[in-house]
């Protein structure tokens, strides 16, 4: 692992908004985001380091509380959004409100609908190199994981990104095995109904803010949560994908949503 820092910090303290990057196994990934909201709030960008699904919420909670004004936004990005929903059950002294920015689906029956909708956008070409990648990426002898991780990343972005502006990578450092280790936990918590139902522990108002574009379909988010949650709400972006603050006819809308619901 290449960095050390479990934390960046943005604007000036007092630190009332903490914002989640995706993955697991892509830290920095949120960073224009946090950099973005620092122009008005003190923001924590805390980076996810731990191999395991409880690890990942253990640090997470404890960077929170040691650097944050609690209780605190928490913003959190693809899965970034999921991991936030699950601290958040479990600490709920420690979220003042919670917001889901592109989440993944909270129940399993939804989750085929993803890569199919991303295989459907992909060229033929395109196609062909996932597919060379992801037999690369479960060889036993390939020992690039994290850059042949990296690359299947690339394309999947492409699919998830509806017309986005020029920009860089601002991932920190593609970890393979994070996410080989973590999802599979994941995947099995949400399909045994555990992940949904932690959504009953949780106390403060929950907003999804989720792109038209957006592989992950609205109905995994939108219906299960409110079953779940006591105070949630479900705000759709118009041509706009899994990264809004990427896209070019989404990017000002999904701010002036973002600053409203911070400010709330």
């Amino acid at each position: 692992m290449l960095y050390v820092d479990l934390l960046r910090k943005y604007g000036n303290a007092p630190y009332s908004l903490a914002v989640v990057h995706g993955g697991p196994g892509a830290p920095g990934e949120a960073a224009p985001l946090a950099r973005d909201l620092s122009d008005t709030y003190g923001v924590l960008e805390p980076l996810q380091t731990r191999a395991t699904l409880n690890g990942q919420i253990e640090e997470l909670s404890a960077v929170i509380r040691a650097n944050a004004n609690i209780p605190v936004t928490l913003i959190g990005h693809s899965w970034g959004a999921m991991l936030g929903f699950m601290v958040t059950a479990h600490n709920p002294d420690l979220v003042s409100k919670l917001i889901l920015i592109g989440s993944g689906v909270f129940e399993e029956k939804y989750a085929d609908a993803i890569m199919k909708t991303r295989w459907s956008r992909l060229s033929p070409q395109d196609r062909d190199r996932f597919d060379t990648l992801w037999a690369e990426l479960n060889d036993p002898a390939n020992t690039d994981n994290d850059i042949t991780f990296a690359r299947i990343g690339k394309i999947i972005e492409e699919a998830d990104s509806c017309d986005p502006l020029p920009h860089g990578d601002e991932v920190v450092e593609y970890q393979y095995d994070t996410f080989n280790s973590v999802w599979p936990e994941v995947r099995q918590m949400r399909a045994g109904g555990k992940l949904l139902a932690l959504g009953r522990q949780i106390r403060c108002p929950v907003v999804a803010i989720h792109g038209d574009y957006d592989p992950h379909p609205r109905d995994g988010i939108e219906i299960p949560l409110s079953t779940v949650l006591a105070d949630f709400r479900f705000i759709p972006l118009e041509r706009c994908g899994h990264y809004p603050w990427y896209e070019k006819g989404a990017k000002d809308k999904f701010y002036e949503v973002l600053l409203r619901e911070i400010s709330q």
